[in-house]
């Protein structure tokens, strides 16, 4: 599945404001190494750069295309084609931060990820991770409706490839893998200028994995049906624009067995 740094960077702003605020949770005055799982086009990578000047930030991810788009926008950084779900490949460790904004949900297997993302850190070194929540808003309910229709249901039938569990379950994993963690959700409201920049927000991140198993004719219908139920779900404000919200979960943890 291709990545569209372009189309991501879109809202650049929106995108990146998460990180800023994971940012400022992490309880480290100085960190000398930081690595950002899932850094995408390097919006991220640069926050935490800003946050910790003189760090030494690797960004990894496993599109070719983000990480050709983060090393042209960030040549001061180290960016790696590495897959999450095999962080043991960097060969490295030691780690004073491994952060990772809106990345985990395409990735399996999250009580042995973030084992394997709390292994990475040095002792007292700080997992700082953000994950999208927004399951149950309109947009995602609209192209689950509309995936299961028999129009579109022999294509599409799981499409859907994202891996996020319950609250409840990362409480679980932490409080048996880390030492110490704090959660918290934040829900923005984000203003959108039409029902169209829902679909652009939402092309360059939720509607790939359908929009991949289409042709270019029937993607386009099929965001056709998407737009109109858009416009349905989402009033426009009475400035014209509209509320896109989008509720995102927070966590920090520091490793068991080596301090915080």
């Amino acid at each position: 599945m291709l990545w569209d740094s372009d189309l991501y960077l879109q809202f650049k702003a929106e995108r990146t404001q998460p990180s800023i605020d994971l940012v400022k949770r992490i309880p480290l005055s100085h960190a000398a190494k930081a690595l950002d799982v899932g850094c995408g086009p390097g919006n991220s990578s640069r926050v935490l750069a800003d946050a910790f000047p003189g760090a030494r930030i690797t960004g990894v991810d496993s599109s070719p295309e983000m990480i050709a788009a983060a090393a042209a926008a960030h040549p001061d950084m180290t960016f790696r084609l590495c897959d999450a779900g095999d962080l043991a490949s960097l060969g490295e460790n030691g780690f004073d931060i491994v952060f990772s904004n809106a990345c985990i949900q395409w990735v399996p297997d999250h009580p042995r990820l973030l084992g394997d993302m709390l292994s990475l850190l040095r002792p007292g070194g700080v997992l700082a991770v953000q994950i999208p929540m927004n399951q149950q808003e309109p947009i995602h309910r609209i192209v689950a409706r509309l995936a299961a229709d028999d129009e579109w249901r022999d294509t599409l039938a799981g499409a859907r490839t994202f891996h996020t569990l319950e609250q409840e379950a990362y409480f679980d994993i932490l409080s048996e893998r880390a030492a110490t963690f704090q959660l918290w959700q934040t829900t923005y409201l984000h203003r959108l200028p039409s029902h169209e920049a829902i679909m652009d927000w939402y092309k360059g991140t939720g509607l790939r994995p359908y929009l991949s198993l289409l042709s270019d004719e029937r993607a386009q219908a099929f965001e056709r049906a998407v737009l109109r139920e858009v416009k349905r779900e989402y009033p426009i404000q009475r400035n014209g624009e509209v509320i896109f919200r989008f509720p995102r979960f927070f966590f920090i943890a520091t490793p068991k067995g080596q301090g915080s």
